[in-house]
């Protein structure tokens, strides 16, 4: 087998644009991520509401464009109204999701007033397992409209006479979990999603939604639960969501890097179901996918099997990322980036402590996991059009997958600057992948940088003590020759992105 790979990439092959939503994340009430995430009254660096100031830099830093917000599994027994109004009247709840105490301290106009200070917009969820359109149209008239109605009067009273004017929500959560406070059938689910869309259009018209696909491709209901869903809400929804998690419990590292091509497939049947019911329906609409919860999610799952049920913002799910699982989120950002015709949000899950790429000590400093750096730099740049790339790679067979490449890229072209990012991933263990572009449709270039995050060690992680025992380096071998071709060696089980300026 030849150890070499080839890219051809031509500026007149386009996939589509991406949608800065592409790069959203995620906070729900669980575990860390609020109470001791994003809010820590008496830390240090809190501001005046209690808002932590160094995540709040590490989240502006990644450009998050859009952040899910309340749940997740914790919206679908949740009430919104528990979170608004005094702080002194707000009611202590049981989370039947996650078994805490929620104390209500953060609600809808705290979380907006973080989304403000974050730079970041709200995609809001709407609990369709205990509730339904009677909720869905208070919530939107309270958030949405300027005044001289109860809700928006009460929104005013409560300090906030600007609308929030939040534009994109979720109606309801994973419906298809027997976990779900409130689960349903797709029928039934269909026709709650359905009803809930229309009311909440009429209050207003601007607003996107977006309808619950499977909890995940492994789900007995996928994709028939696709088609049922959109079937009854197709006319009233813009996106139906996809979720996915991937983990290497049995340690097999091949494997667990191949699993972005599973993820490759989900989103190619997801695609073809949205299709199905259009053709079906005759209609004009494509529905486009929200892959609004991806992560790697495993480290902690022993750990939170143990905790002592009904206390307030336990450590849950505080999985310590390693160096293998930044590679497979970067190989999932490239999965993604490869519909973003089709694909148009996605929601890492999540932002703060939980599966997060950010981490705090309470009362102490925060730092960066390993898989903030992939987001980092497919965010920051990752703007623009996604081309086709025609990719030759030597391949390899793991335990669930067959003809895994061990080059796995693309190449987003951003004409505003002036500038093409090529992301790419050496899935190979042991062997460093030479690697030959051809770029001559684009004219003269020069390489600005190759950025390589490597390890020895793929079970490296950072941690408080060891913050960067991980982090990336600009010192890649992209090397340009004639004719618009350029060549570098990808090190073995890294993480690239080379940047060129167009001149």
């Amino acid at each position: 087998m030849s150890m070499k790979a080839t890219m051809i990439i031509d500026k007149d092959f386009k996939v589509g644009e991406v949608d800065a939503r592409l790069y959203g994340s995620f906070i729900e009430h669980l575990g860390r991520a609020v109470y001791g995430g994003i809010y820590e009254p008496g830390h240090p660096q809190a501001d005046e509401q209690g808002f932590r100031g160094d995540v709040l830099e590490l989240v502006k830093a990644l450009q998050v464009p859009i952040v899910r917000y309340p749940g997740g599994n914790f919206v679908s027994g949740y009430n919104w109204e528990d979170g608004i109004g005094p702080l002194s009247e707000r009611k202590r709840r049981l989370d039947l999701a996650w078994r805490t105490i929620e104390p209500n301290l953060i609600g809808l106009n705290e979380f907006m007033d973080w989304c403000r200070k974050a730079n970041t917009d709200a995609m809001m969820a709407v609990n369709l397992g205990t509730r339904g359109p009677d909720e869905a149209r208070d919530i939107i008239e309270y958030s949405n409209i300027t005044g001289g109605t109860y809700w928006s009067d009460l929104r005013i009273s409560h300090g906030y006479r600007t609308p929030h004017n939040i534009k994109t929500w979720c109606l309801g959560n994973e419906m298809d979990g027997p976990w779900q406070t409130g689960s349903k059938t797709a029928v039934e689910y269909g026709r709650a999603a359905c009803e809930t869309a229309k009311v909440m259009k009429w209050v207003d018209p601007s607003i996107e939604l977006v309808a619950c696909g499977s909890s995940s491709l492994t789900m007995p209901t996928f994709p028939d639960w696709e088609a049922t869903v959109l079937e009854h809400t197709y006319d009233h929804v813009d996106y139906i969501s996809l979720h996915q998690y991937y983990g290497n419990r049995d340690q097999d590292s091949a494997n667990f890097l191949a699993q972005s091509v599973g993820m490759d497939q989900f989103i190619h049947t997801v695609i073809s179901t949205a299709d199905f019911v259009q053709a079906k329906k005759r209609g004009k609409k494509k529905i486009h996918l929200s892959f609004d919860e991806w992560n790697v999610w495993y480290h902690s799952n022993d750990a939170d099997r143990q905790i002592e049920p009904w206390s307030i913002a336990p450590p849950q799910l505080e999985d310590i990322y390693n160096h293998e699982d930044a590679l497979l989120v970067g190989c999932m950002l490239i999965s993604m980036l490869k519909r973003a015709d089709r694909v148009k949000m996605a929601c890492l899950a999540q932002l703060v402590n939980v599966i997060a790429p950010i981490m705090t000590a309470n009362g102490g400093a925060a730092w960066k996991q390993t898989i903030y750096y992939p987001y980092l730099h497919a965010s920051v740049f990752g703007r623009g059009t996604v081309l086709v790339p025609l990719i030759k790679s030597p391949k390899y067979d793991a335990k669930d997958y067959t003809d895994v490449p061990y080059l796995e890229a693309v190449a987003v072209h951003n004409e505003e600057t002036s500038e093409l990012t090529i992301f790419a991933v050496n899935r190979h263990l042991e062997e460093a992948l030479p690697l030959e572009m051809d770029l001559r449709s684009f004219g003269a270039f020069e390489i600005k940088e190759h950025i390589v995050l490597e390890s020895d060690d793929l079970k490296a992680s950072n941690t408080l003590e060891a913050p960067d025992r991980v982090k990336p380096h600009s010192a890649g071998n992209a090397n340009a020759a004639a004719n618009g071709q350029i060549s570098a060696h990808l090190g073995k089980a890294s993480w690239n992105v080379i940047r060129l300026k167009l001149v």
